[in-house]
């Protein structure tokens, strides 16, 4: 057994209990998969970071939600970055961070932490009676194709027609599974559907998005990061949002309010990457005591 510092951080939100929680667990990222799914449900959070030493980064991180190990996550590297920052543990307002889907870049303005996600891959179509059956939804509560993008993870992008329609969605696991198959994805793992609608939860917001999760992982994700990325990517190459940099809106419903400011990078037919850019607040921060293997 071995004590680490944690920092549990509420990722895209300034201040307590808004956007997602995430614990990062400084030092951690030499620990077995088992351990640190483990300790995710421990936290009975979404998602946990575990950091360590980079050949080819100032720092590694490795991202876990509670039943496996998945390669980058954006409300997970708000956090990092901001309970990095907090502990003094790099200088500057620039970082890079090695994660599963490759470096990704990281600049800070004031309290804000944006990062620059990877260029977007649009991956297969879905038809919508199937991602609509997954949501419980009818098939014309959804306004545009759904369709597989990814900035680092792969998310079903589905647009929906107002807010009505969002807030009635809910998941069915078994019809998930055939939304999951047309990513390619087998067993246990899930493509859950990332719901969005042109219009903001607040009157600052541009968009409204939920992400209803299967289990282990909770029922629903406060805030999420990098499907917010492939979100945009997808507003922007069908043309449904004008504007270059937007205001992106999530959990409010929940009593977590959470914003992203998202900034497309490169032309909308041939992006290099996507920013989404936001706050971390610090909530709480210790040691915890965790085995290397068990």
């Amino acid at each position: 057994m071995s004590w680490f510092d944690f920092d549990w951080v509420d990722a895209f939100s300034d201040r307590a209990f808004g956007g997602n929680g995430c614990a990062v667990v400084h030092g951690g990222a030499v620990l077995s998969e088992k351990v640190c799914t483990a300790y995710v449900r421990e936290t009975s959070l979404v998602e946990c970071t575990f950091t360590g030493p980079s050949d080819v980064a100032d720092i590694r991180v490795r991202y876990f939600l509670a039943s496996q190990e998945i390669p980058f996550a954006g409300h997970p590297t708000i956090a990092t970055v901001a309970a990095m920052r907090s502990r003094g543990l790099f200088d500057g307002d620039a970082l890079t961070l090695e994660t599963g889907a490759g470096v990704v870049s990281i600049r800070l303005n004031e309290d804000e932490i944006e990062m620059t996600q990877v260029a977007p891959k649009f991956g297969n179509l879905v038809p919508a009676d199937l991602v609509a059956a997954a949501v419980s939804l009818p098939e014309d509560a959804i306004v545009s194709p759904p369709q597989f993008v990814s900035t680092g993870l792969p998310f079903c992008i589905t647009v929906l027609r107002d807010h009505e329609a969002l807030r009635a969605a809910t998941l069915n696991v078994g019809a998930l599974r055939n939304v999951s198959a047309k990513a390619g994805f087998s067993g246990s793992d899930m493509a859950e559907p990332f719901l969005v609608t042109l219009k903001g939860a607040t009157d600052a917001g541009d968009t409204f998005s939920r992400l209803l999760m299967a289990p282990p992982s909770p029922a629903e994700d406060p805030f999420t990061g990098s499907a917010t990325g492939a979100m945009a990517a997808y507003l922007w190459k069908y043309g449904l949002m004008s504007k270059e940099s937007f205001v992106a809106e999530q959990g409010h419903n929940m009593g977590r309010p959470g914003q992203a400011l998202v900034t497309r990078v490169g032309p909308s037919d041939a992006m290099t990457g996507v920013k989404v850019a936001g706050c971390g607040h610090v909530l709480m921060r210790g040691e915890v005591d965790l085995p290397e293997v068990i």
